[in-house]
């Protein structure tokens, strides 16, 4: 089976260049993989050049600007469908992803889902062995929306609420992760990576992007559910998104000014009160 991954860069080139790796490892798999580095440093963009010029199987695009994460993500479908549009199957998502073996022969077993759903959604567990998905199954309760708010109207609010989840030890969690062994069709999957079926490319082509950064799982969401779909979530594929699960890290200024920014964009588009029918946590 021929798979495409398609990833953003920015100064991690290490990570990219071991994504890719792993694919490789999934013998008797051939995968075409498009890297958007989002304007890195020059010594990181050496890293990917010089990696890029001796394969075959990869394809650079360096952006002279830093477009964000799903703006990074529609470059690298915009030069996929350019030069391989016989490809119908993609793995998008973070450059700090590691692979199995099987991942591929995975992915084609589950090749009629694909048919069936634009986006599909994998196990994805943390390198502590924490599971990322199902982020979000049905939808997420009036109070948590308002403590989103909260969080989102100052950085020192922020801060508070982030050492009270690292005391608490994540009590407050929603659990929807819980129920990883289950497939179902979900509302959320978590953004490190989706998998997209040739129904995204014939009905959407590319995704919704009106932030710059945070939010993704949503938007991506919302714009299935424009067009009738939701997202499936398939344990039996599964990969390893390469960072510690470690509760409730503090979140630079900057950072923090970025989920600021996309939360007021996601609030206009969600009011409190406006999800699908509510989880219980």
């Amino acid at each position: 089976m021929n798979l495409a991954y398609v990833c953003t860069n920015y100064n991690s080139s290490a990570d990219t260049v071991r994504a890719i790796e792993s694919l490789r490892a999934n013998a008797g798999h051939r995968v075409h993989c498009v890297i958007v580095d989002n304007c890195s440093r020059p010594e990181q963009r050496a890293i990917l050049t010089r990696f890029a010029a001796g394969s075959d199987d990869v394809d650079l695009v360096l952006s002279e600007t830093n477009t964000g994460y799903f703006g990074g993500l529609n470059a690298g479908l915009a030069r996929l469908r350019e030069t391989r549009p016989d490809l119908q199957v993609a793995a998008v998502g973070n450059n700090d992803l590691i692979f199995p073996a099987d991942f591929v022969a995975s992915v084609e077993r589950n090749l009629p889902l694909l048919q069936r759903y634009p986006v599909v959604s994998p196990s994805i567990t943390t390198l502590d062995g924490a599971y990322q998905n199902p982020h979000v199954i049905s939808g997420v309760s009036s109070l948590r929306e308002r403590m989103y708010d909260l969080y989102h109207c100052h950085y020192l609010i922020a801060l508070l609420l982030r050492w009270v989840a690292r005391q608490t030890r994540g009590a407050g969690r929603r659990g929807d992760e819980d129920h990883h062994a289950e497939a179902r069709e979900i509302w959320q999957g978590h953004g490190s990576c989706y998998l997209l079926g040739p129904l995204f490319f014939e009905v959407f082509g590319q995704f919704w992007a009106p932030t710059f950064l945070f939010g993704e799982e949503f938007f991506l969401a919302e714009q299935l559910k424009r067009k009738g779909y939701r997202v499936y979530y398939e344990p039996s594929i599964a990969l390893v998104h390469a960072c510690h699960s470690s509760v409730a890290q503090l979140p630079s200024r900057r950072h923090w000014e970025l989920s600021r920014d996309a939360h007021r964009i996601y609030r206009r588009h969600n009011p409190v009160g406006s999800n699908p029918p509510k989880s219980a946590n």
